[in-house]
């Protein structure tokens, strides 16, 4: 791995003034990301008051981002619940942290766009048909983190990059004890969502699937909608580790008809 510039920052977004801290979400990237590529997703989850960090892409230098991971959710003071995000490479990383217990007072994890078996857009990549329209195409259909993914500095081919060795592995989903919610597109051409299903039938996943979402579905057109299930997966982590239901979707009863000859 490239270790990356030790002074590389880990972004915050906080809770608005006066509303209480309800827990604590650390994002890790993904392949060739940065941390300012989730400023619209953290500015949204933080409005709801959360408090968010993004790190380092591990794929880059895995001991920064370890390090700033635990520095971020590490001691008492922490607001609970203590939860990881990943996405791509960086939900493998999450996994791998959790099924390894690495993270003490890990409390969840949410998990975006993990990858299933290597093939698909790297295997057009290694046959020369991978070229950076491509590679947004296979991001996001989101005209606005296109353009992000373009002036911040996403690595081209960062995409069609190998998982690094063993973190497969690692992210055994069957040896992580906390809830896990994993988002993923159902569009995803990088990691198919059937492949996707397979992989968390091993673990305790709540598997929601994202019509119409590519790879990167935290920060896909439906970005809001996915904000939302995390949002709603936040908050009954709050009431407890076996995620009680809040919202209960019910079937109105249908209005009996009155008998022959009596009013209505």
């Amino acid at each position: 791995m490239t270790l990356v510039d030790q002074h590389v920052p880990v972004l915050t977004w906080t809770e608005p003034e006066g509303i209480a801290v309800r827990g604590t979400l650390v994002v890790i990237p993904g392949r060739g990301e940065q941390p300012a590529h989730y400023e619209r997703f953290g500015r949204r989850i933080a409005a709801d008051g959360y408090r968010v960090h993004a790190v380092t892409d591990p794929t880059q230098d895995a001991a920064l981002t370890l390090s700033q991971i635990t520095g971020q959710l590490a001691g008492p003071q922490v607001p609970a619940p203590r939860v990881l995000a990943g996405s791509d490479t960086g939900a493998l990383f999450a996994a791998g942290l959790a099924a390894t217990g690495q993270i003490p007072g890990l409390d969840a994890l949410v998990l975006a766009g993990l990858p299933a078996a290597e093939g698909g857009p790297q295997a057009d990549r290694r046959a020369g048909r991978g070229t950076w329209d491509d590679e947004l195409d296979t991001r996001t259909a989101c005209p606005a983190h296109r353009a992000r993914l373009a002036a911040v500095g996403v690595r081209p081919g960062a995409l069609y990059e190998a998982v690094p060795p063993g973190w497969a592995e690692r992210a055994d989903l069957g040896a992580v004890t906390q809830p896990v919610l994993a988002i993923h597109g159902a569009d995803d051409p990088v990691s198919p969502l059937a492949a996707a299903r397979a992989r968390y039938a091993a673990g305790p996943a709540e598997l929601v699937a994202i019509a119409g979402g590519r790879h990167d579905v935290l920060n896909d057109v439906t970005h809001r909608t996915v904000a939302a299930t995390i949002i709603l997966f936040l908050e009954r982590l709050r009431l407890g580790a076996g995620l009680p239901v809040i919202a209960i979707r019910e079937t109105p009863s249908p209005v009996a008809e009155p008998a022959l000859g009596q009013g209505r």
